[in-house]
């Protein structure tokens, strides 16, 4: 990228976090995301992702430096040549879903999601879901505790701890997964075009409530939910070299 004059430190409510904000602000100097060239977040990968949906709207990049758990989003916490890391860091673009939630009582709650947008069911009895693809019913009944619908940058995530498919950042596909499918007892999922638009129908809602979910934005007991990339909003996301999505989505294939 180019040279990165100002710089915008963002850190989480971690101690760890918060310390190393300071320390680099000091070291750096503190501009206000506005102003930045690019903003560098302090934390894991949650705080990554609300970093993003925090400065959507922002030219600046974001770089991620793990003072967190799993960090997949992030590069390793270095203070010393931050400078040249960032101006010989790689970019990536991740556009995110877009949720629209229609609830029981007819509310409509829209959201955007850089992981995945799941369903989940919200009582003791597993949830009937019935699953659209552009239009076209795709499978009249899915018993099962939930499902969810990733982008490539997710498929690691959530995605990845209910058994669906790793996919290529290039791979212009969407993974649909269910959770603890029960009927049809077999059925794993399946991969989409990246322009698909998936809407999942909530059968008896009443006796079997269910909860979507876009990047911890949560909405109660919903009847229906539609899901589609929205390719207007673009993610800028910055990782050292040879580091980058591609490779990490490789090696965890790998370990």
């Amino acid at each position: 990228m180019p040279a990165a004059r100002n710089i915008s430190f963002l850190a989480s409510d971690a101690p760890i976090a918060q310390e190393a904000q300071a320390r680099l602000a000091a070291r750096y100097g503190q501009h206000d995301p506005g102003e930045a060239d690019v903003i560098v977040a302090l934390g894991g990968d949650g705080f990554m992702l609300s970093t993003l949906h925090g400065t959507q709207d922002l030219d600046a990049p974001v770089y991620g430096m793990n003072r967190g758990t799993v960090g997949f989003l992030m590069n390793e916490y270095a203070e010393d040549g931050l400078i040249d890391r960032l101006e010989a860091a790689e970019e990536a673009v991740i556009n995110p879903l877009h949720m629209k939630a229609v609830g029981a009582d007819g509310t409509v709650t829209e959201a955007l999601a850089i992981n995945e947008v799941s369903l989940l069911r919200a009582g003791p009895q597993a949830a009937r879901l019935q699953i659209w693809v552009d239009g076209r019913m795709r499978m009249e009944e899915l018993v099962c505790d939930g499902a969810l619908v990733c982008t490539p940058a997710g498929s690691t995530a959530y995605n990845y701890s209910a058994h669906g498919p790793i996919l290529p950042i290039g791979s212009d596909v969407l993974a649909l997964t269910a959770m603890a499918a029960f009927r049809p007892r077999r059925w794993r999922g399946a991969l989409l075009p990246k322009n698909a638009v998936v809407r999942f129908d909530v059968l008896d809602h009443d006796k079997r409530p269910v909860m979507a979910d876009a990047d911890s934005r949560s909405v109660e007991n919903v009847v229906s939910v539609e899901i589609r990339s929205d390719p207007e909003i673009g993610h800028r996301i910055l990782f050292d070299p040879g580091h980058g999505l591609e490779e990490r989505l490789i090696r965890e294939q790998f370990a």
